[in-house]
C-alpha cells in the first residue's frame, strides 16, 4: 500500500517527522508509536512492515473524501482499530452518507452549524476555516466520549512538529502529512480513480453569491502546490473547477 519515497523535500519533511513522534511517545504508548515509527522507515527506507493488530484504537476524522478515506484505509492496514467519526452536514449528499455508513462511521452533530455558515455567506465572507474548527470540535468531543486517545485527520500539509502532536488529552495526527503523502499516491491508495472537485455546495453557493471569495480557494491550490501535495496537472484542473463555479 506505502511505497518509499526518494524524493528529496519528502524524504526531508519524513525525518522531521520522526521527531514530532519522539515528542507524543509516551501519551500514545510504545505499540503505536511502534508501528508509526514503523511506517515512516517504510517510507524512508523501503524497511519491511507487518500490519499486526496492535489493539490501539484511533479515531478518524472521516469525510468520505479521498484524504480521509486514504487515512482510514491506512491505518487499517497497519493493524489500529480505526473508528471513522463523521460530522453531519447539511451538505452530504446520500451516496456520501451511505458510503461513511459503510465504514462504519459513528456520526455526530455539529451545534448551529448551518447557522454559522449561513450567517458567512451572507456576508459574503470565508466559510472554510469556520466550517472546518465546527467539525473538528464536534469529533474531537466525540473521540474524548469514546476514550480514544488518537485522532487522525486527512490533512496533507500540516508537516513537522505540526503533523502529530498533542492538543489538551488528544494526540492529533495528520497521516497523509505525517508520511509525506501527496494527492496522486492518495488516489492510487483508494483505489486510483477520483474525480477531482474543489469545495462543497455550500462553498460553491459563497462562490456564486460573493464571486470575489473564489481567490481563497485558488490561494489554498497553489500552496498545495508549491507544498508538493498537488502535481501542477491536478492544480490547473482544481484552478478550472473553482472559475468555472
Amino acid at each position: 500500500m506505502l511505497t518509499p519515497t526518494q524524493d528529496p523535500a519528502k524524504r526531508y519533511r519524513l525525518r522531521y517527522n520522526l521527531e514530532a513522534l519522539e515528542r507524543v511517545r509516551e501519551a500514545i504508548g510504545e505499540s503505536a508509536y511502534s508501528r508509526l515509527r514503523g511506517l515512516i522507515l517504510l517510507r524512508l527506507e523501503g524497511s519491511s512492515f507487518k500490519g499486526t493488530q496492535t489493539g490501539v484504537k484511533v479515531a478518524v476524522a472521516f469525510s468520505a473524501g479521498s484524504d480521509s478515506t486514504a487515512t482510514l484505509k491506512i491505518l487499517r492496514w497497519a493493524g489500529f482499530e480505526a473508528v471513522p467519526i463523521t460530522a453531519k452536514l447539511p451538505q452530504m449528499d446520500g451516496e456520501t452518507l451511505q458510503k461513511v455508513r459503510s465504514e462504519g462511521a459513528v456520526l455526530v452533530d455539529v451545534p448551529g452549524y448551518e447557522e454559522a455558515m449561513m450567517e458567512l455567506i451572507e456576508k459574503g465572507a470565508p466559510i472554510c476555516g469556520r466550517c472546518h474548527s465546527m467539525v473538528m470540535e464536534a469529533v474531537e468531543r466525540k473521540a474524548r466520549e469514546l476514550g480514544v486517545r488518537i485522532l487522525a485527520t486527512g490533512d496533507m500539509l500540516s508537516s513537522g512538529l505540526i503533523s502529530i502532536y498533542e492538543k489538551n488529552d488528544l494526540v492529533v495526527l495528520n497521516l497523509p502529512a505525517f508520511l509525506a503523502l501527496d494527492k496522486g499516491e492518495i488516489i492510487e491508495i483508494i483505489g486510483g480513480k477520483y474525480e477531482l472537485s474543489f469545495g462543497c455546495p455550500l462553498l460553491w453557493e459563497l462562490f456564486r453569491r460573493s464571486p470575489s471569495t473564489k481567490r481563497l480557494a485558488l490561494q489554498r491550490i497553489l500552496r498545495e502546490t508549491r507544498a508538493g501535495a498537488l502535481s501542477p496537472a491536478m492544480a490547473v484542473e482544481l484552478m478550472r473547477d473553482v472559475l468555472n463555479r
